[in-house]
């Protein structure tokens, strides 16, 4: 048991992803009892058991579906006749609560400006990892933006290449124009990520949208992009941009409606 403890504070640092499976309940015949514990990672192999057989089996299929969807799970169990489905012949009932370890999502600011440097010190308050990404070396460092996980130096087209982008990532382009935006979003629209948004007014992503229709990109892609991003709050200076930003960042995140509380029902 020690050694899944151990496992998952190694998953915590390495900001890796598994499931951990704990029987919560059991009664009559069983294979093991409750407290009995799992941990499955997103590659398949895992750790532990939970007692073997078609049941495990059937769980670790369930601990990949967990991951995948970041949703937690109850299994209910019944191990008597397997000419009815049942994993089992020992006669008792068993419940396992799958709980996804996921590690925060990552939040990629590509420009290391004063909007930039603003959304990672936000980002890293809120919880997120962050890394910065910037084509002059002199914008991704420690120095120049503080508090970041990562930095990464190169062309926005590169990015896919040195960092992996899933489903949970979110991209926020704080660029300095249109022709950065043409020249290297491409890439970032092939992605997984569940958020691209770029800064900027509405007659900056009109030019760049022209633009990347003339290189042949669909309209389904350039429909990904929020730009201009964030919420209307008249923000002025990198700080109050940085939370309209993240603001909205949440909001699709946690489809929320962004609408005042006050007198909601």
């Amino acid at each position: 048991m020690n050694s899944i403890y151990h496992a998952l504070a190694e998953l915590e640092k390495n900001n890796e992803a598994a499931a951990l499976c704990t029987v919560t309940r059991s009664e009559g015949s069983t294979p093991r009892h409750v407290g009995s514990k799992m941990l499955v990672y997103a590659d398949g192999h895992f750790l532990g058991t939970i007692g073997g057989g078609d049941m495990e089996h059937r769980v670790l299929d369930e601990a990949q579906i967990a991951i995948a969807e970041g949703k937690p799970r109850t299994l209910n169990y019944t191990l008597a006749d397997p000419a009815r489905g049942d994993p089992g012949v020992c006669g008792g009932t068993v419940e396992v609560f799958v709980e996804p370890i996921l590690p925060a999502p990552l939040i990629i600011v590509i420009g290391g400006g004063h909007v930039g440097k603003a959304v990672v010190h936000l980002a890293k308050w809120l919880g997120f990892r962050v890394a910065v990404s910037d084509d002059r070396a002199e914008f991704a460092t420690e120095s120049a933006v503080p508090g970041a996980d990562a930095y990464y130096v190169g062309t926005m087209d590169q990015l896919p290449s040195q960092v992996h982008i899933d489903k949970r990532t979110v991209l926020i382009l704080t660029t300095r124009g249109s022709p950065v935006d043409t020249a290297g979003i491409s890439p970032l629209l092939d992605s997984d990520a569940a958020y691209i948004g770029v800064i900027g007014s509405r007659r900056r992503w009109s030019v760049t949208e022209k633009k990347l229709r003339e290189k042949g990109i669909g309209a389904e892609k350039i429909a990904r992009v929020h730009s201009p991003m964030g919420l209307e709050l008249q923000a002025e200076t990198p700080e109050e941009i940085a939370l309209s930003i993240m603001a909205e960042v949440l909001m699709s995140r946690d489809a929320a409606t962004g609408k005042m509380m006050k007198g909601e029902e």
